[in-house]
């Protein structure tokens, strides 16, 4: 039966922890889940170097990668050095003419090196960036979700992001978007599973949505 599993990786968007996945469950007779976590980046790392670093805790072959956000960008560039069936890209984007405007514009003035990030230790602020909303009354929520609040990782990470320069979408990808997602707003993207009234931590709060259809996009099946 093991040789039937399907092996699973999930990835957590920019700052957050792999408890973001708590909900999400799997069939076990059919997935075997893996939870990857964000390292700290090297000097100057790049992000298809850390990619191939992030790959080494990928001990399976021909497997799911799963990333939400910052996650799917990663897994994507991930997806060059391990052997996938399938890539899946939640809450994310695919090539850089998905990123907002804003995020365009703060790459062509270079606006994002000025991103207080040391600052981005107060949970509040956190949430903005990484998940697109204040957590005003959800901030012990919050506390659990984003626990990757390092100054060196924040400004590694918001850049890879900004400066992201893939162009064409890649084969395998699978693209689960919401409707309302404030992070990478639903307009500037195309060709993905629309998960209604979902915003940028849907993976959170629509959970049920997930459980219901994630088995079946995995395994090549037509969600309504």
């Amino acid at each position: 039966m093991n040789q039937d599993l399907i092996h699973v990786y999930f990835m957590p968007g920019m700052a957050a922890n792999p408890s973001i996945f708590e909900y999400v469950n799997l069939p076990k007779e059919r997935f075997k889940v893996h939870l990857l976590e964000w390292k700290l980046p090297k000097p100057n790392e790049t992000l298809k170097a850390y990619a191939q670093r992030m790959c080494t805790f990928v001990t399976e072959d021909n497997v799911v990668l799963l990333g939400v956000s910052f996650g799917g960008i990663l897994v994507q560039e991930m997806s060059a050095f391990v052997n996938t069936q399938q890539v899946i890209v939640v809450s994310s984007v695919k090539t850089k003419y998905e990123l907002p405007r804003r995020m365009k514009l703060a790459k062509a003035t270079k606006a994002y090196k000025m991103v207080p990030t040391q600052l981005l230790g107060n949970v509040e602020l956190l949430a903005k960036y990484a998940f697109g909303e204040t957590a005003t009354k959800r901030v012990e929520l919050y506390k659990k979700y984003l626990s990757v609040s390092d100054k060196v990782y924040l400004d590694w990470a918001i850049e890879q992001i900004i400066c992201w320069d893939r162009e064409t979408v890649l084969p395998k990808v699978v693209h689960i978007h919401g409707d309302k997602d404030a992070v990478f707003p639903y307009q500037y993207i195309t060709d993905c599973i629309t998960v209604k009234n979902g915003t940028h931590v849907m993976i959170i709060n629509k959970y049920k949505w997930f459980n219901e259809n994630l088995p079946k996009i995995i395994l090549g099946h037509n969600v309504a």
